[in-house]
């Protein structure tokens, strides 16, 4: 049985993330999903594979819209077994009296980072017919942070019970379409307290370098290159029709489809993209869906030294 241990005066909370960011260190993070149901042992399973090898890991937020245990439950589990969680806020179900009441209660588990979303539209989920609520997007979110790190809330009223210290993070898509809207939100975050950024899946490292270049090169803040396990042609064929925003190149479907073991494969691709990403930013988001426990294996394949034994610069 899990039993939380809670000192209000001093809670137990892991900030390895934050030193290494602002230390200029090269991050590493991997994303898990929160158990469907109440057993966590399989998310356990997952994050335990990482430890010593991610600074910390993503707990999602009902991705994709479909239903998870809830996110700050789910990294307070793993705050108690000595995991750094990222703890994914959503505003797809939530307005802000829900998101602030959630913040703080994460922020009084332990839970010091946040990556501040808006979240999928619920028809792309499993409860296609429920309500979004969409009181707050991303950077309002990001705002509302900003705000009850100063010990105020959304309406300026002071938290009488004490201000919180969380480190937010925001997503960013370097492929997006739009060159000067990703630039006009990048921008946004940033003014709105953005400490750090994980972007989503890269397949064209030509335009993320575009990007760190010509939007992101003066921002202070580490960008972390999304890098997903592609497991098989079909899987990239499917993520191609079903993720918006994402095409994965004809010649890495080929190479994926002429190998003796595409799972193999899929790890070396992840591996020289890992090593790409080295050379453009300051660090990595790695997505194996189902498969977290290869993420080591990438990493050692990419030559990457466990964080456990970084060196601050």
């Amino acid at each position: 049985m899990l039993i939380f241990m809670l000192d209000t005066q001093n809670p137990t909370s892991l900030t390895s993330f934050r030193t290494a960011a602002k230390a200029g260190q090269f991050l590493i993070t991997a994303e898990v999903a929160p158990p469907k149901g109440g057993n966590p042992e399989h998310m356990l399973k997952m994050a335990a594979t990482l430890k010593g090898r991610v600074h910390a890991v993503n707990i999602t937020d009902g991705s994709r819209a479909v239903l998870r245990m809830c996110p700050v439950v789910a990294s307070a589990i793993l705050l108690q077994h000595g995991i750094e969680p990222i703890c994914q806020i959503a505003c797809r179900d939530r307005n802000r009296i829900g998101l602030q009441a959630d913040l703080m209660g994460a922020y009084a588990l332990g839970i010091r980072n946040i990556l501040a979303l808006t979240g999928d539209p619920v028809k792309a989920g499993d409860h296609a017919d429920c309500k979004g609520v969409f009181d707050l997007e991303s950077v309002r979110l990001l705002q509302v942070i900003q705000k009850l790190n100063h010990g105020v809330d959304y309406n300026d009223k002071p938290l009488n019970d004490g201000a919180l210290d969380l480190f937010p993070g925001a997503a960013v898509d370097p492929q997006c379409p739009s060159w000067s809207g990703l630039q006009k939100r990048f921008e946004r975050k940033l003014e709105a307290g953005a400490q750090f950024f994980q972007s989503q899946l890269i397949t064209d490292f030509e335009i993320l370098e575009k990007f760190m270049d010509k939007i992101a090169a003066d921002c202070g803040k580490p960008i972390l290159a999304g890098i997903f396990l592609l497991k098989s042609a079909k899987n990239a064929l499917f993520i191609n029709r079903c993720v918006p925003g994402v095409n994965i190149p004809q010649h890495i479907i080929d190479r994926l489809a002429q190998a003796k073991d595409p799972l193999e494969e899929g790890m070396k691709i992840a591996a020289e993209q890992v090593q790409i990403a080295q050379q453009l930013c300051q660090g990595v988001h790695m997505m194996a869906v189902k498969r977290e426990d290869l993420i080591p294996q990438i990493l050692e394949m990419a030559g990457v030294t466990p964080v456990n034994q970084m060196v601050s610069l």
